[in-house]
């Protein structure tokens, strides 16, 4: 369960890299416009707005991934809490979408869907006094 719920939250960081990327480098381009389903003109004039909000993204991702490197080096306490922190914060923010966006709540599911099948699953495994020796 600890490994699985470890590998959830490494996919988790890869959608937000994924997004970071739709967000802070393809915005105005064909690829983020479709994605977001925006007009060249939107895409322009939000573009500031985008490239910090991919941010955001990207430093989740980061997070999760430093909090996953340090549980598989033994230091379990603090990377459980990095990657709890950092995908907790994923599945905010998906909630905040399907709460503000009805029309993107399937966007919403991609980007809290991952991270919350990892806190669930890791949650469980620790409460059980999981480690990656045992």
């Amino acid at each position: 369960m600890l490994v699985t719920g470890l590998v959830l939250a490494g996919l988790a960081a890869g959608i937000h890299v994924y997004i970071f990327a739709l967000e802070s480098l393809w915005w105005t381009g064909p690829r983020g416009r479709a994605a977001f389903g925006t007009t060249p003109q939107q895409a322009e004039a939000t573009r500031e707005l985008a490239f910090n909000q991919g941010f955001y993204n990207l430093f989740l991702a980061v997070l999760v991934a430093a909090g996953i490197a340090l549980f598989a080096l033994g230091h379990s306490l603090v990377g459980a809490t990095l990657v709890l922190a950092g995908t907790g914060s994923m599945v905010a923010a998906g909630l905040v979408l399907a709460l503000s966006s009805p029309a993107k709540r399937r966007a919403a599911l991609v980007q809290a869907g991952p991270p919350l099948l990892a806190i669930l699953l890791l949650g469980t495994a620790l409460a059980g006094g999981a480690t990656m020796a045992g």
